[in-house]
């Protein structure tokens, strides 16, 4: 019995085959439809894309633009020149690997600067009895403040001839001078107001900017030890001063007192030849 059953579709299936009818398609459904632009599925590659986004591309077709141009091969072939020369170099070795010695250039001078400049300071001539670092100030009437002339060392000069005494500061490092005047019997040393280590005085003819000008200084220590020696130091050359001045002014008025009496005898001879 199953061998009969078998043979008729045997049968069956023998003549579908010489008739050459198509054997019709199974009905579509949404499982077996065929992928379109339409039903694609959704994939997080589109969704940048629709935003301006993508997959990131990569860098090599950029490198590969880049590496045609004529500098960037030029670069490579002078590289791959070099690395192949430093591995012959190498591979040889023996004294060729020694760096050459410099060669030792000597240039001759043209202008030969021996005689050597004598800078005067007019400081040869005098002696130096103190000197103390401080800061220097000078009043500006105009506008009723204190400006700083510098910082640098304050010393007191007596001159080796005639005896008197100044007061000479100058800046630090520019050595330019801020302060140039003789100590003279008028000048009077006051405590500056809420410091017991600045002085103030008035000079009548400083000529520290090079024409004499009357000036009101002020000048601060470190402490008042320093301070204190300045005082007694300025006073000393000051009592020092007053009696070369006093001598000097003695000396003009004995050299003024013939000038007088020869200036009489001249007009009485001048009045006898009028009278003759």
């Amino acid at each position: 019995m199953s061998a009969e059953n078998d043979t008729p579709n045997v049968a069956e299936e023998v003549k579908v085959e010489d008739t050459g009818s198509e054997i019709p398609a199974p009905p579509a459904t949404e499982e077996n439809k065929p992928a379109t632009e339409e039903n694609k599925p959704v994939t997080s590659s589109s969704v940048f894309s629709m935003f301006g986004g993508g997959a990131k591309k990569e860098k090599k077709d950029d490198e590969d633009r880049g590496d045609n141009s004529g500098s960037a091969k030029a670069q490579r072939e002078a590289a791959a020149a070099a690395a192949a020369s430093s591995s012959k170099e190498k591979t040889e070795g023996g004294e060729d690997d020694e760096a050459p010695e410099s060669v030792d250039v000597h240039f001759e001078p043209v202008i030969h600067l021996t005689e050597q400049v004598e800078v005067k300071t007019n400081e040869e001539s005098e002696e130096q009895l103190f000197k103390m670092r401080a800061k220097l100030f000078k009043y500006i009437a105009e506008t009723r403040e204190w400006k700083e002339r510098g910082t640098g060392d304050v010393r007191l000069l007596k001159h080796k001839e005639n005896g008197k005494t100044r007061l000479v500061m100058r800046r630090d490092k520019t050595l330019k001078v801020c302060a140039n005047h003789y100590i003279v019997p008028e000048m009077r040393l006051s405590p500056n107001v809420g410091s017991d280590r600045s002085w103030v005085w008035n000079a009548a003819a400083d000529v520290s900017e090079g024409e004499p000008e009357a000036v009101t200084l002020a000048i601060r220590f470190a402490n008042s030890d320093n301070a204190n020696q300045f005082k007694d130091a300025f006073i000393a050359a000051q009592k020092e001063n007053e009696a070369l001045f006093s001598k000097a002014a003695e000396g003009e008025g004995e050299a003024s007192v013939p000038e007088a009496e020869e200036e009489k005898k001249e007009e009485a001879e001048e009045k006898k030849e009028e009278s003759a």
